[in-house]
C-alpha cells in the first residue's frame, strides 16, 4: 500500500488548506490537490488513506467530464500540460488540477434522496429535513417520495449546519437559492439514474457552486464517496444503513468509540484504513467502470 500524502509543501503561494484539499493561487487560476487527509464530524483525522485524493480528484474528473454542459471550475486535467514548476512535483500526479477562480457561494447544497444521517435525526424529532414536511412511518435508509434540497452553511471550523431554503435565500438571494436549489436536485436526479446502473445507490450528496461574470459554476469536488453516500444496490435494506462504499465505514468505527465528536478525533487503526482505502477504490471502479490511475 502506498504512503498517505496529507500535507504538500510546493514553492507556490497556499491559498487555503482545507480539511482535504491545499489550493494554490497561480495568478488567474488555481491549483487544486486532493491531499489523503479524511475528515469526519468536521474533524480532519489521523493518518491518512492511502492514495484517497486521487480518487477524489479523479471520480470528481469523471463526473464533471459526464455532465459537461454544466459548467464547471475546471480549466487542465492533464498534469503532462501543467506548467513546469507544478510537472515537477511528480506525487501530485492523479491528485491534481487546474480551475478557475470563482466567488464562492458559502452554502453546501445537499440533494437527499434517502432518510438517514442527520436527515433522519431532524425527521425523528420533528418529522422535518430542513423545513420540509415528509410524510410520517420513515425509517432508516427509507427511499422519500422525490429528492429534497436541504442546505447547509459551510463551515470553515466546526460544524456544518443544516438551514431552510428561505434562509439559504436570505443569504444568497432568492434568485442564486432556487437556480442552485433546481440545478442540485438536476445533478442529483441524473447521477443517481446513472448510478444504479452501475449498481450504486447515491443517497445523498452535496454540490457546491461560485459565480464567475455573474454565471453559476460547479466547483470543488463532484459526487465522490467523500461528499456522498454510496450504497451497493444489491445489498439494500429499507430499516438499517446499509454498507456503503464512502466514509461512512469511517463514521461508523469512531461512533463505536465514544468519541465526543470534538479534536482530537481518536487514531483509526490500520484495518480501518486499509478498508476505507478499498471500499474508495470500489467505488471508482463501479462508478468508472475503470481502474484508477496510481
Amino acid at each position: 500500500m502506498t504512503v498517505a500524502i496529507t500535507e504538500t509543501t510546493l514553492p507556490l503561494p497556499l491559498s487555503r488548506r482545507g480539511k482535504v484539499r491545499d489550493v494554490y493561487d497561480l495568478g488567474d487560476q488555481y491549483l487544486f490537490v486532493a491531499t489523503d487527509r479524511i475528515s469526519a464530524f468536521d474533524v480532519v483525522l489521523s493518518p491518512g488513506i492511502p492514495d484517497k485524493g486521487k480518487v477524489l480528484n479523479q471520480t470528481s474528473n469523471f463526473w464533471f467530464q459526464h455532465f459537461k454542459d454544466i459548467e464547471n471550475h475546471l480549466l487542465e486535467t492533464n498534469f503532462d500540460r501543467f506548467p513546469a514548476e507544478i510537472r515537477a512535483h511528480r506525487e501530485l500526479h492523479g491528485r491534481s488540477v487546474l480551475v478557475k477562480k470563482c466567488e464562492v457561494v458559502p452554502i453546501e447544497c445537499v440533494a437527499r434522496g434517502y432518510l438517514v444521517g442527520s436527515g433522519l435525526k431532524e425527521y425523528k424529532e420533528t418529522g422535518k429535513v430542513c423545513g420540509i414536511a415528509l410524510e410520517p412511518g420513515l425509517t432508516t435508509a427509507s427511499k422519500l417520495r422525490q429528492p429534497i434540497f436541504t442546505p447547509a452553511t459551510k463551515a470553515e471550523t466546526g460544524h456544518d449546519e443544516n438551514i431552510s431554503f428561505e434562509r439559504m435565500s436570505a443569504i444568497v438571494g432568492a434568485d442564486v437559492a432556487a437556480k442552485l436549489r433546481d440545478l442540485t436536485l438536476w445533478l442529483y436526479s441524473h447521477a443517481a439514474a446513472y448510478a444504479a446502473s452501475r449498481g450504486i445507490i447515491i443517497a445523498d450528496t452535496k454540490f457546491e457552486f461560485g459565480l464567475l461574470a455573474g454565471r453559476i459554476v460547479w466547483i470543488d469536488e463532484a459526487l465522490t464517496p467523500d461528499s456522498s453516500r454510496f450504497w451497493p444496490a444489491d445489498q439494500y435494506t429499507v430499516g438499517k444503513n446499509p454498507p456503503s462504499y464512502d466514509k461512512q465505514f469511517v463514521r461508523d468505527w469512531l461512533e463505536s468509540t465514544g468519541w465526543d465528536k470534538n479534536p482530537p478525533a481518536p487514531e483509526l487503526p490500520r484495518d480501518v484504513v486499509v478498508k476505507t482505502r478499498e471500499k474508495y477504490l470500489e467505488a471508482y471502479r463501479q462508478l468508472t467502470g475503470a481502474e484508477l490511475t496510481l
